[in-house]
């Protein structure tokens, strides 16, 4: 399939809304000049010009359209078999100085970048259109929100923006004429697709992205990765807010009482799923809204802590997504979706692994390849995705557009361990908590490429994120919990570890409603907890168990803390942060003795 689109002349009305901001004006003009399109396209968010890029898009063989009795308005988009994830080892930060991107991400010189860029840029959207993407971060009315521009010449890339971002007309407004207003620019090309002319290019001094040679969407959408955390971690720390790869929910009682969480998880350790939880029987009454799946902004108001989803839509693996793990996430891709490198049924449909119901007798894999369930390849790819938008989600929380936000009663960090981190725990004040996020870590999995279930260091989920130093993201951490009076209560959870015999020893999905009222109990002030090493445990009887098919022995398992496998974690704590050369915040390291002190006791 074509991922590049020739140029397009669209009927009048259509791709002319230039805004009236002149350094847009300029700046669309250089990248012009460089790139060399046959033209211009000035998106403006309208129903009008969607229904006209579709009708391109499936012209030019860019997206397939589905049937629309099995999935009304969606389509599906194969990309480049050589580009199917975020490459983070061409992701580079461009700062003055090496030490300011820091140890954890690739630097790279500013000028000598924008020179390589630039050569690479020249003459690439040679008979294809140029599109300008204008689109806002944020809710329309909250202070958080930032505008961005995105120039594109891929038509995939305009769709999913408009799924994932609210954009057009919107964010014209929102900029308004003044010429020295803030706003992100973002250029982004296919080139000719090759791994070899690919990079990921963030200059936050400059408030600029360029990407080039990929068509992936966590490469290319760059409202999302690039500005909306590693631009944004970067404006946040200067401005005072946090930008957190963090989903949002909120949790209400039978009786009306609501609380809302933020929780890290590192990618494909169920954020999506834990987003749009479905409680279990037995909490009939309860109710589990989602704000975000990804991404949290968050700002001080009255001494706590308020956060805000900045995107409009949702970027989510595919494959294991089912009525049963997550039927909110099966609702909302129903209909009005893309799907990227999925399976094509016969009657127009889409499949993947792990979807409900049996396999397809025949399908077209995510290559364009002929797929029956004897053939030895995946019909999906295992970072297949669906785009979303949030108004899908039936559960969608009605303070999801709140310009300032809702409060946070809980953090939660979290990743996928087959050992050692216990089910849940609570930290012992923000400073402890502020240890648990940086050394938390994952075994890893298809959603970046390399290994797949090594233990991976991903500091508050952020290690591919953070724009700048990680030591001065730590050290923002701790000045933000200085500044709040009524901070969020920290908590680890664990979903994932294993027993004998390597069987999860956690049902995991739904039920981790049960985790998620223990923890809203303890920002009640229950007094239902152990004191241990680590942290806050909760005691045999104060997670709500009843009519879970789970023995003693599994929940003895699952809240164990065993001192051997704590010793060698505190080693791996040590051994990361030394790895980081002497950036870690000394309130950190001495985080880490006390651990150790009272594991000595």
């Amino acid at each position: 399939m074509k991922n590049i689109a020739p140029a397009i002349s669209p009927p009048s009305g259509i791709g002319d809304n230039k805004p009236a901001n002149q350094a847009v004006l300029d700046w669309v003009h250089e990248v012009e000049l460089l790139t060399k399109p046959e033209n211009v396209f000035w998106c403006d968010g309208s129903d009008r010009e969607h229904e006209y890029l579709l009708q391109e898009a499936v012209r030019q063989n860019v997206l397939i359209k589905l049937n629309d009795r099995k999935v009304p308005r969606s389509y599906l988009h194969r990309s480049n078999p050589n580009d199917v994830a975020r490459v983070e080892q061409f992701t580079f930060i461009c700062t003055p100085t090496k030490e300011e991107a820091g140890p954890t991400n690739n630097w790279s010189e500013p000028a000598e970048t924008y020179s390589k860029l630039h050569g690479l840029l020249k003459g690439a959207m040679r008979g294809r259109t140029l599109f300008v993407v204008p689109y806002i971060m944020g809710p329309p009315d909250s202070p958080l929100t930032k505008v961005g521009f995105e120039i594109t010449d891929s038509i995939y890339v305009v769709l999913s923006m408009r799924i994932m971002t609210r954009m057009g007309a919107v964010a014209v407004k929102r900029l308004g004429q003044d010429s020295a207003a803030e706003w992100n620019r973002g250029v982004h090309s296919l080139l000719d697709v090759d791994p070899a002319r690919r990079f990921i290019c963030h200059f936050p001094q400059d408030n600029t992205i360029i990407s080039v040679g990929s068509g992936y969407g966590g490469n290319v959408l760059l409202s999302k990765k690039c500005l909306a955390l590693r631009i944004g971690s970067y404006l946040a720390r200067k401005q005072g807010w946090m930008a957190e790869h963090m989903l949002i929910l909120g949790v209400e009682s039978p009786e009306g009482k609501k609380h809302y969480v933020a929780a890290a998880f590192p990618s494909a350790c169920g954020k999506t799923n834990f987003a749009m939880l479905i409680p279990p029987k037995h909490f009939a009454g309860w109710k589990v809204t989602t704000v975000g799946d990804d991404i949290a902004w968050m700002q001080i108001r009255d001494g706590r802590l308020f956060a805000v989803n900045p995107e409009n839509g949702y970027f989510g693996v595919v494959p294991g997504t089912n009525y049963k793990s997550n039927p909110n996430a099966m609702k909302s891709i129903e209909h009005d979706s893309l799907y990227t490198n999925v399976a094509l049924t016969d009657d127009g449909d889409v499949w993947w692994e792990g979807k409900d119901g049996p396999p397809p007798k025949h399908a077209i894999d995510w290559r364009g390849n002929d797929w029956t369930p004897d053939s030895k390849e995946k019909a999906a790819h295992p970072n297949s995705r669906f785009t979303a938008p949030v108004r899908n989600n039936p559960v969608l929380d009605p303070d999801f557009e709140k310009g300032e936000g809702v409060p946070i009663s809980a953090i939660i960090f979290g990743g996928r361990r087959s050992n050692t981190m216990p089910l849940v725990f609570q930290s012992f004040d923000w400073e402890h908590g502020v240890y648990l996020g940086a050394t938390m870590a994952s075994e890893t999995t298809a959603a970046a490429t390399g290994a797949v279930g090594q233990v991976r260091r991903d500091p508050m989920a952020m290690l591919p994120f953070c724009g700048y130093n990680i030591g001065d993201y730590f050290r923002h951490w701790l000045a933000i919990g200085k500044r709040l009076t009524n901070p969020p209560l920290i908590f680890n959870v664990n979903w994932f570890r294993k027993g004998e015999g390597g069987k999860f020893l956690w049902p995991g999905f739904g039920d981790n409603m049960r985790v998620l009222k223990w923890i809203i109990d303890r920002c009640e002030g229950s007094n239902g907890a152990l004191k241990s090493p680590v942290g806050w445990l909760p005691g045999l009887h104060d997670l709500d168990l009843a009519e879970l098919d789970l023995d003693h022995k599994s929940v003895d398992e699952l809240l164990e803390i065993d001192h051997e496998d704590w010793k060698k974690e505190l080693a791996e704590h040590k051994k990361f942060f030394d790895s980081l050369g002497g950036v870690v915040p000394d309130e950190l390291m001495k985080q880490r003795e006390e651990v150790a002190a009272r594991f000595a006791k």
